[in-house]
Formats: structure tokens, sequence, C-alpha cells
């Protein structure tokens, strides 16, 4: 379950900044044989004969991560995640390379990983919290908070390998959670589960990242952009892209949707940059005029612009070329309150002739959490939704906008064709459209609803 790296434990203060993980120029690579025999061979005389070809995990990789930063990886199976966690928690030597890590690290690496089968689980707590260095009076203060935590009854005094995984996950998240770790790594562990304790366990990680350093695995796209603050995409141990966790997500998730496509359908998905900003934009100047107004719940709606939207992919076969949000009645929006009848409209131009068309949208808050969204697919008979090539469709959404917190929103926004399992993006435009809520007017959640009534009586016990 867990890897223990230990150097002095730094004061809250102590040369903030520093790096918690440098990872400097780091490779593995692995010797594959046809055969046993020869790698007895090799093992007992270092012979090769040529019969042996080398496989790279890991590429160069050059990685530091902040103290007190959330830093995420995200790749495809294979791409050498799960090869450098290992190598940054001390339990595999890269081919060469150097990884320096300071502080305590607790590490969930493989699902049971460290548990032994035969030891009960209680007898497990206590075997992986002195390997990660907490004494036994400290795992007897802590024990009855461990096993509240996991959550697994009285299975606590069962052998672990009558434990299913979710069951060994639960346990080995809650030991790695009690150990006072400065760095926490974790592996794909929300992957099995119900959804409650996954929910427990993201709470937990939320809190963690006000006090330590946290490195976050997962092929949950939405858990990465929620939990991190930068991230690094690896595709066959090999650096794709580094920075902001919002950027590097969608550039991921538009690549894996065009090698989807050009596999499945051969379809090419081209995939562009993200826009820069043109010099001599500045603060929208009426958002201080609009302040001072004092009016509460007001939402800010800024024009659709092609030139300052942000990565964009597709086919090409369909393009977006305007976006826009409407009062019921149909006139352009440049402010609204929320809790009012919106019209969100998608304009395309078709490239070729099409059929099956979806156009569908997201709006999303600054870390590219999606907040609510929808596509025509279940709403229309896609099947009957067809437009030849120089035609303009144009697919509207009706909706109550809710109340948002005070702060900036984008939309993404999409033309797709085929159904909703299985679908070819011709056009997906990242931040089309900005959306900035002005006013706090929300305590709590992502978004308010608009509520009806609220009421309070008196009513009968039951």
């Amino acid at each position: 379950m867990g890897s223990l790296m230990s150097s002095d434990r730094p004061t809250t203060n102590e040369q903030a900044g520093e790096s918690a993980i440098r990872v400097a120029h780091v490779a593995k690579s692995y010797r594959m044989y046809r055969k046993p025999s020869e790698r007895l061979l090799h093992a007992i005389f270092g012979r090769n004969e040529g019969n042996a070809s080398e496989f790279w995990a890991l590429k160069d990789v050059d990685l530091d991560v902040r103290r007190g930063e959330t830093f995420g990886i995200i790749g495809r199976n294979g791409s050498g995640k799960s090869t450098l966690l290992q190598i940054i928690a001390g339990t595999l030597l890269p081919t060469r390379g150097d990884v320096a890590v300071h502080g305590r690290v607790a590490a969930l690496l493989e699902l049971g990983s460290g548990f032994n089968p035969d030891f009960t689980g209680r007898e497990n707590v206590y075997l992986n919290a002195t390997i990660l260095g907490l004494t036994r009076r400290e795992i007897d203060e802590r024990l009855e908070s461990i096993l509240a935590f996991a959550g697994i009854g009285e299975f606590i005094d069962q052998p672990v390998r009558s434990y299913s995984s979710g069951m060994s996950v639960r346990l080995a998240f809650a030991v790695i959670a009690h150990v006072d770790a400065d760095v926490l790594i974790v592996d794909e562990a929300l992957s099995v589960g119900d959804v409650f304790f996954a929910q427990k366990c993201m709470r937990f990680l939320r809190d963690f990242r006000k006090t330590g350093t946290l490195l976050f695995v997962s092929h949950d796209a939405a858990a990465v952009t929620n939990l991190c603050d930068r991230a690094l995409w690896l595709d066959s141990g090999v650096m794709q892209m580094q920075g902001a966790a919002k950027d590097v997500v969608e550039a991921y998730l538009a690549q894996q949707h065009a090698a989807d496509r050009r596999d499945t359908t051969g379809v090419e998905v081209r995939v562009s940059g993200a826009r820069e900003t043109t010099e001599g934009d500045g603060p929208d100047v009426r958002a201080a005029v609009q302040q001072q107004l004092g009016q509460a719940g007001r939402l800010s709606v800024f024009e659709f612009d092609p030139d300052k939207a942000g990565l964009e992919f597709g086919s090409g076969m369909a393009r977006i070329v305007d976006v826009g949000l409407y009062d019921d009645a149909g006139n352009a929006l440049s402010l609204t309150e929320g809790g009012e009848i919106v019209r969100l409209r998608i304009s395309a131009r078709m490239e070729h002739d099409l059929d099956g068309l979806i156009f569908g949208f997201y709006v999303k808050d600054r870390l590219g959490q999606r907040l609510f969204g929808d596509n025509t697919f279940l709403s229309t008979s896609a099947s009957s939704v067809a437009g030849a090539a120089g035609d303009l469709l144009a697919a509207e959404f009706r909706f109550r906008m809710p109340r948002m917190p005070m702060g900036s929103y984008l939309v993404d926004v999409a033309i797709a064709s085929g159904t909703q399992e299985s679908h070819t993006q011709h056009h997906w435009l990242h931040d089309a459209l900005e959306i900035k809520a002005l006013d706090q007017t929300m305590r709590y959640g992502l978004i308010g609803i608009p509520m009806l009534d609220i009421s309070i009586g008196k009513g009968e016990a039951s």
C-alpha cells in the first residue's frame, strides 16, 4: 500500500515555494526477453547475445512540484504514469536521472499492495502505519478514526484475502489519511468503491491540499481539473504537455477524441492550440460601473469572438460560426440576473453534407468543472437532423439560468454527428462564450437554483 521517504519535516513557513518533488531527466527501461532462459543467461553472465529488446517506459521526464501544490498526472493506460509514481515513491529505481523528495511520503500506488493477505485488516493497519512512520502509541490513538474512515465494519478482523477490491482500498486510504504525510501520492484510488466513499476521499484530499503536497493520478479528467493546480500529460513515457490543469486536461481530451475517431472511423480530427489573447484586451469597463449600481445577482454576458475562443478541435466538416445568449423573447443579452428563462443559440456552417447532427454545450467554472450542459441527441430525432454543404444550421437550448457565485464562467460548444455513445466531433470550441457573475449573492455550492417557494409550518410528529 505505502512507501515512505522522510527527511526533517519543514515548519509552516520554512522555505515557502520550495520543491517538494523534483524529477530531473528520469528514464526507465526494461529488457524484454523472448524466453526465460535468455533472462537467466543475462542475470548470471550479463549476456545479451542480441536476443533481448529494450522497452523504455519513461523517457527524459522532468517535474518540479512545489510544497503545497496539487499536481495531476494524466494519460492513457500504459503511458508510464504508475512507473513514474513508483520511482517518486522510491519503490522503483530509474534507469537514469535523479529524483528528490522532501518530507514524509505516503503513497497509495496499487489497490491493497503492502497488505499481507493472511493478516486481518486490523493487523494490516498496524503493519502499514508502522511502515509509514507511526509509533504503536500513535496508531492506538488513531485506530478508531482509521476504522471509522474505512467503514468496513466487522470485516476489520477478517483476513484481507477475503476483502473485495473496494474494501481493500477503503482500508488502504484510511491508513494513509492518518499518517501526517507531507507528500501524498494517490494512483487511481477513487476508481473503485461506492460514490459515498469517493466523496469522503475527495473531502479529505481537499483538506489535505491546505497543508500538504498532493500528487494525483486519475482517469477522471473532472477530478484532475477540480483538484489540481498543474498537471502533466504522459503518452508512451514521453511528456506531451505540462501546465495549468485545465489546459492540460482539455488538450488531452481533445487529442484522445481525435485518436479514437481516427482509429474507429478513419476520420481525421484536427486539434488546434489555444489562441493567445491579443494585445490591448483589458478588463470589461462595464463591470466596475455595474457593481456600483448595486444590482444583486447580475451576470454579464460577453459577445462571441472566434478569435478569442480557446482550444478547438474537430474534423472540420462543420464549423461553429456564432454563439449567443438571448432572453426568452429572442433579444441578445449582455446582462442577466439569473433565474430567468434564457436561450443559448449555437450556429454552425456545413462544410460537407452531414446527417445525424448533434449540437451540445457545457457551462464550466474557472477550474474547468462542468456545471451543467445538454445536447440535442436526446431531445430530437438525431438521425433526421441533416445539413448540406453550405447550409447554416442553428440549435437553441431554452432553460432557466441558475444563479452562480461571483466569478467567470465559460461555455464550451460543439457540433458532432453520430450517436450519444459513438460520434465524430466536427467542431468543439472551448471557451466560446464568457459569463461573469458580478455579485456575491451565494454562499454555498457551485450553482444556485431559482427557488419557487420557501415556507415553514407546523407538522405532526411521526
